[in-house]
């Protein structure tokens, strides 16, 4: 069982992501988070597996997020979203530590 957290600023997105991930075998979510100070706090204390974490977070940035928490627990998996999947988001993303980079708009699915 992979314990997925997840951190999306739109609840709209987020319910959807959870619909979606709710039907991946052995994938669970333990936690959701809408802002970057809330998610930092709530994934190191659930320490998931993988987080799933939008770019464009309101007032901060996923890359916040990224940065303070990967260097922390460097074994959780990061996979970033956005509709901003463009080359030097994704390369920064990476420098950062992600394992990956999904734009929402045509890797929704």
């Amino acid at each position: 069982m992979q314990s997925v957290f997840l951190v999306e600023d739109s609840a709209s997105i987020r319910e959807r992501l959870v619909r979606l991930l709710e039907s991946v075998p052995g994938a669970q979510v333990i936690g959701q988070a809408s802002d970057a100070d809330e998610a930092i706090a709530a994934i190191l204390a659930a320490r998931p597996d993988v987080v799933l974490l939008d770019l464009q977070l309101d007032q901060s940035s996923g890359f916040d997020v990224l940065r303070a928490v990967h260097s922390l627990e460097p074994r959780i998996a990061f996979y970033m979203l956005s509709n901003f999947a463009t080359e030097p988001y994704r390369r920064h993303a990476e420098r950062l530590g992600a394992s990956g980079f999904f734009d929402k708009s045509t890797d929704f699915d």
